[in-house]
């Protein structure tokens, strides 16, 4: 289910997880869906309610970025993940559309 909104922005709220080293997005791999997974928010408080909801590696530092839309989708078509529009209650609302400059 793609999300559709013509007046939504072009930057979305994700986590970072080793900012300071290795800068990787979090992803989770979806057992039922049999498919990786990065989670993304529409805005930073969404992101901040659903943190604590998230599954985290103990001792992993964990950074929220506002990341562009066309940086999200290269990063995860190049390492074989689908982005997830999550609520702030850690709740997957949709997933953006696969085309390049598209938006939510």
């Amino acid at each position: 289910m793609a999300v559709k909104n013509s007046k939504a922005p072009d930057w979305l709220y994700v986590f970072v997880s080793g900012p300071e080293t290795r800068a990787t997005f979090l992803g989770f791999y979806n057992q039922e869906t049999e498919q990786n997974i990065i989670p993304v928010f529409r805005s930073k408080e969404e992101a901040q309610d659903c943190y604590l909801e998230l599954p985290r590696q103990k001792g992993e530092k964990y950074e929220l970025q506002a990341v562009h839309v066309d940086d999200l989708r290269k990063a995860a078509a190049k390492n074989g993940f689908v982005i997830a529009l999550v609520d702030g209650h850690g709740k997957v609302i949709g997933a953006l559309p696969e085309q390049e400059g598209g938006t939510l």
